[in-house]
């Protein structure tokens, strides 16, 4: 069967994704050729977070990435083949920036044509390990013969395809359901890139934190806390308030242990914003965000550190084999790196607290 590969360093790891037709890399256009070109280089091209009252910025940010909606004039007046080619061709925009040519992959996630016939057939031997269902899309994880399977459903009753990781995690398959297009086949895989990612780095010094890392002074400070605190408009205040930031990533950077320290890397997912740039720093400090009605930042004691940094690990905690590989870099983490709560309100002077704290 024809298939298409590439090959991607993310934290300082390669990994490789093949595509088996139909599905397909989607051309970049000349200008997302330059773009890439800046963003593989680390460069900042205006690239801003997008916090719950900017979603105006959602359509600079990309406007600036160069992207192209389909309009009704332009399906009309594709031919079959065509359409049938823009549904399978998969928009890895967002990947190009840490694209590479060689370096041998940690794990190959494949994306195959299909669900597999016989697949479903031992079903019902399938483990159950966990669901979650309160918004879609949906997932359901099971165990099976040394395998993990996720199941992904984009509504209740609809299915959108099978991931599959083997013992090691090393080789991972996505098989979409029929009829299921480009745009849902590559939510689904982006899911299922970081989910292989995190289990195959999980015993080498790497985590992958739910958080928005803005620059300063050459190192990267990371924002985080539950959902809805408030992590890009603190990181947009940031760069609305003190000159010389850029944001490295707003929502999924990765950071790795080396030569006895950590270092913040850019990564291909970043939520909402579309910052994906190839870049790396070294950690500055971890500060997890508290709404309040005044502004006070505390440091935090390592038992409290390890608490807060263990709660915005991207992770499958189901898993406790992956978790126990996770923890002493956890640990370390805790350890090593300043980690502070920011109790604050979305303003200037929780910047100037923040700033004042961390930048000693």
């Amino acid at each position: 069967m024809k298939e298409e590969r590439k090959r991607y360093r993310i934290g300082g790891h390669a990994v490789e994704v093949v595509l088996e037709a139909p599905w397909t890399f989607k051309a970049l256009t000349p200008k997302q050729v330059e773009l890439v070109d800046r963003l593989r280089k680390g460069e900042d091209i205006g690239i801003e977070s997008v916090p719950a009252d900017r979603q105006e910025q959602l359509s600079v940010n990309e406007d600036l990435m160069g992207k192209e909606a389909m309009t009704r004039e332009k399906w009309d007046a594709m031919g079959a083949g065509e359409r049938d080619a823009f549904r399978h061709a998969l928009d890895f925009l967002q990947y190009a920036p840490f694209e590479v040519a060689d370096g041998e992959p940690l794990f190959t996630l494949t994306v195959h044509a299909g669900i597999p016939e016989g697949f479903e057939d031992a079903r019902a031997s399938w483990a159950l390990a966990t669901a979650v269902e309160e918004v879609p899309p949906f997932y359901y994880g099971y165990l099976f013969e040394g395998k993990t399977i996720y199941e992904y459903l984009y509504a209740a009753d609809r299915r959108a395809g099978y991931f599959v990781m083997d013992e090691g995690y090393r080789n991972g398959h996505y098989y979409p359901s029929p009829g299921v297009g480009g745009r849902t086949t590559l939510f689904q895989l982006n899911t299922s890139l970081m989910i292989q990612y995190t289990f195959a780095t999980a015993g080498q010094g790497t985590l992958l934190l739910h958080a928005s890392v803005t620059r300063y002074e050459g190192r990267g400070n990371l924002f985080f806390g539950v959902s809805g605190t408030g992590k890009s408009t603190h990181s947009r205040l940031w760069h609305d308030f003190v000159p010389g930031c850029d944001l490295m990533n707003d929502d999924n950077p990765v950071i790795r242990l080396e030569n006895g320290g950590f270092v913040v890397y850019g990564s291909p997912w970043s939520g909402k914003t579309l910052c994906y740039r190839n870049v790396s720093a070294p950690v500055g400090a971890l500060v997890r965000l508290e709404q309040y009605p005044e502004n006070r930042i505390t440091r935090l004691e390592p038992l409290q550190a390890y608490a807060s940094v263990i709660a915005a690990v991207s992770t499958i905690r189901w898993n406790h084999g992956i978790m126990d590989l996770l923890v002493p870099t956890i640990e370390r983490v805790a350890m090593t790196v300043p980690c502070y709560r920011l109790q604050c309100r979305p303003d200037e002077e929780a910047v100037r607290v923040c700033k004042q704290a961390i930048t000693l």
